[in-house]
């Protein structure tokens, strides 16, 4: 679903993946499926999204394989649970250069409201998105956390698929 035209032909591989990432709802969708979120009503409280358009950026990354959908049994129907697949879990350096980039060039709605990344291996925060630049190792999601002041008290462990 591209926000303004459809860029999944196009020989550009930039504009092929905004067709898919472009979507501020599709970034924040990830951020909340990296921290433990997976099913609907989660997302939905989580983002403040009305189910209509939260659908239909679910069903959206599903058909882009970001998302794995998983069915489990509630106490009356079938649910679905959102799992990030391994081409999901590809885009946390993106994130991670997103938030950087925020903190370097936003002004937050609260002094106190920042986010780290903390590379969990070393305990080190990092100012890179793809490596830490205190030990040189991989940010994944199994080596990575993010304490979020406007949320958490403590760093959060980041969810692997």
């Amino acid at each position: 679903m591209a926000l303004r035209q459809d860029w999944s032909e196009h020989p550009c591989p930039i504009a092929r993946a905004v067709d898919i990432v472009g979507d501020p709802w599709v970034v924040l969708i990830l951020r909340e499926a990296f921290t433990g979120t997976r099913r609907f009503e989660k997302f939905r409280d989580r983002l403040g999204i009305a189910d209509n358009v939260l659908s239909k950026r679910l069903q959206l990354m599903v058909d882009a394989g970001l998302l794995e959908r998983s069915s489990y049994r509630g106490e009356q129907r079938t649910h679905h649970e959102y799992l990030l697949t391994e081409s999901g879990q590809e885009l946390l350096p993106l994130l991670h250069t997103l938030a950087l980039w925020g903190e370097r060039h936003t002004t937050p709605p609260q002094r106190s409201a920042h986010m780290t990344i903390l590379h969990s291996t070393c305990g080190a925060a990092t100012t890179q998105s793809e490596r830490c630049s205190n030990c040189g190792e991989p940010m994944t999601a199994q080596t990575t956390q993010w304490r979020r002041t406007w949320i958490d008290r403590a760093a959060v462990d980041l969810e692997p698929a």
